[in-house]
């Protein structure tokens, strides 16, 4: 845990070394302290934490507006403390941008605990965004981020030219008609639709194929479509 940065936020010196030792016992060695919020804003802004286990209760600030503030730069996980156990307040901690809601009086231990279950999601989430690539060959197609790489390059895609392969991807080793493409694709009747594909194939090809005249991806099916195909497996 020595790579991770810590920040609490509470005005209260007793509740700021009980959180302190707890994580130091759970292997946290960067721990940043402030007891205010508008030092807590300008120390996130500074030193950018990990976790921040922000009190909800400060002088100046209260905790939700210091909440608001550090969201419009950073998205690191804010834990609330706070003595309100209403639900509503914890409805208002959540909507502000807050990842998980404490009541006092509470266990540092426990505090600890969800500060890794925190971290333990900020780590997740470079593996679930790889395990949603479409890979096909040195292609690496996100659907999410409609982003396509090669090589680990990133391609510059027409919007149009992306949906194209993402679809194809999604269907990879499927002979695909032109008249389905285009229907999917564009949305429309696909009447008369047979020039409009060929030439987005063909820009397609120029971009994403080593030899657009003898393509290694976009293989053409005389009579019946197009097929994606990763050249390592043919």
């Amino acid at each position: 845990m020595n790579n991770y940065t810590i920040m609490i936020v509470d005005d209260e010196p007793d509740i700021q070394n009980l959180l302190e030792k707890s994580l130091s016992m759970e292997g946290f060695r960067n721990i940043i302290k402030t007891d205010n919020g508008l030092s807590a804003v300008s120390a996130c802004k500074e030193l950018q934490p990990d976790v921040i286990i922000l009190d909800v209760m400060l002088p100046g600030l209260d905790g939700y507006e210091v909440c608001k503030q550090i969201r419009e730069f950073s998205h690191c996980p804010i834990l609330f403390l706070s003595s309100k156990n209403d639900e509503l307040d914890k409805i208002l901690g959540l909507a502000v941008g807050g990842d998980d809601y404490v009541t006092k009086p509470f266990s540092p231990k426990e505090v600890a605990f969800r500060v890794k279950a925190q971290l333990r999601r900020l780590e997740y989430k470079p593996l679930l965004a790889e395990a949603r690539l479409l890979k096909v060959g040195a292609l690496r197609i996100d659907p999410e981020g409609c982003r396509v790489m090669k090589d680990g390059k990133e391609m510059e895609l027409t919007a149009r030219e992306f949906e194209i392969l993402r679809y194809m991807a999604q269907n990879i080793g499927r002979v695909i008609s032109r008249e389905r493409l285009y229907e999917t694709v564009w949305g429309e009747d696909s009447f008369g639709c047979d020039n409009t594909v060929m030439v987005h194939i063909r820009h397609l090809r120029e971009k994403i194929e080593s030899d657009p005249a003898s393509p290694e991806y976009l293989i053409t099916m005389k009579g019946l479509g197009y097929k994606l195909v990763n050249p390592y497996e043919r």
